[in-house]
């Protein structure tokens, strides 16, 4: 049940911390800027990957958890729980947000700034980038790498971010899009937040697997 806990608890504060530093963003216009909210992000995510990384393996994030269970590394017995867990966080923290600033129309939703079919891609891309990420730094049997894998992994989501906020809000995690459409109704182009993380991650998984097979990585 300490997993359990660890995910729904981990995915809370990364929704929070990121999506309330996007409605700070909007509340005091410019306050943080682009460069403060993806910074905010890639801190909370490297915190709970320290914080409960070694409870629940620190996914925090649908996409993640449904590649590693198709893969093999992830048991299937555990997948609902997980995802439920996730999203259980996330709905939590955009209610709480909701109640802080009844006002805020978006909650820090993610929405596509231009095509909806551009914004598809750089989540797509994104999200490929960062499950490679988290495949390499926890792949390796090398204790400095495990030691960094908090740090490595924040910092490419917070260029991610950096990236594609501008385009498609940067989100490469359902849950993080999910929760605050729930919570504040607003379900414009949500498909792609759900779908281009999970597509993306899967491909970085079956990519990652056949280098591990090949190169013996």
């Amino acid at each position: 049940m300490k997993h359990i806990f660890a995910e729904a608890t981990g995915t809370f504060a990364i929704v929070f911390c990121g999506t309330g530093a996007v409605i700070l963003n909007e509340e005091i216009p410019g306050c943080l800027g682009l460069t403060g909210i993806s910074l905010t992000f890639g801190i909370i995510v490297a915190a709970m990957i320290y914080i409960f990384g070694a409870l629940s393996g620190a996914h925090f994030n649908p996409a993640v958890t449904i590649s590693l269970t198709i893969a093999k590394r992830f048991p299937k017995s555990e997948l609902l729980n997980y995802i439920s867990a996730q999203l259980l966080g996330a709905i939590l923290a955009s209610s709480l947000l909701l109640f802080l600033f009844p006002e805020n129309q978006s909650l820090g939703g993610t929405r596509p700034s231009g095509s909806l079919l551009l914004s598809f891609f750089i989540e797509w891309i994104m999200t490929f980038l960062l499950m490679l990420t988290i495949l390499a730094i926890t792949s390796r049997k090398v204790k400095k790498a495990s030691a960094l894998s908090g740090i490595v992994i924040g910092a490419t989501v917070f260029v991610g971010i950096l990236i594609a906020g501008p385009i498609s809000g940067g989100s490469f995690n359902p849950a993080r899009s999910i929760a605050p459409v729930i919570v504040s109704g607003n379900f414009a182009a949500l498909e792609i937040y759900i779908l281009a993380p999970i597509t993306g991650a899967l491909c970085a998984m079956f990519i990652w697997t056949k280098l591990v097979t090949r190169k013996g990585i």
